[in-house]
């Protein structure tokens, strides 16, 4: 045991640079312009470039809503309609929901993921975080994407 109180070894060399990590690069090359060597291969290849996918120019399609019949802004909060896959205000869905289901003191419809909504009940009304999912209600079909939706889709997320 050494007597410095501080533990492990102190006879430690300092950090030196291996050769190989030196600048010195063939003149007109930079470290990242050198081919590298494929292992598995036994191979030397060079870096593809590359190139960002081409954004798409064309406008996103106005639709009306199929339950109330009013223009849809925002497409990409729109909700595909249960029966005909048509989009859908997300306020007509829960304002449908509500209507068509029996909510006690307490309950509210929300959306809970996944194409689905649920009636849930909150015990205090102020408290936000403590609550019961009463019943799930599928809505989109996950299996079968709405061809309003790939639009949607392709517009917003090119990779």
């Amino acid at each position: 045991m050494n007597g410095s109180g501080r533990g492990g070894n102190n006879r430690r060399r300092n950090f030196r640079r291996r050769e190989r990590d030196n600048d010195t690069w063939p003149e007109g090359k930079k470290k990242k312009d050198i081919p590298r060597y494929d292992v598995n291969r036994s191979i030397i290849f060079e870096r593809p470039k590359w190139t960002p996918p081409p954004v798409s120019t064309e406008p996103i399609p106005s639709v009306d809503c199929a339950y109330c019949g009013k223009p849809i802004k925002d497409m990409s909060t729109a909700v595909a309609d249960k029966d005909s896959a048509e989009p859908v205000h997300f306020e007509c869905i829960i304002a449908r929901i509500s209507q068509g289901e029996k909510l006690a003191p307490g309950d509210s419809v929300a959306y809970i993921g996944g194409g689905r909504f649920g009636i849930v009940h909150f015990n205090n009304a102020q408290d936000k975080r403590n609550f019961n999912i009463k019943k799930i209600l599928e809505w989109e079909d996950k299996e079968n994407r709405s061809e309003w939706r790939k639009i949607i889709a392709d517009h917003y997320s090119v990779t």
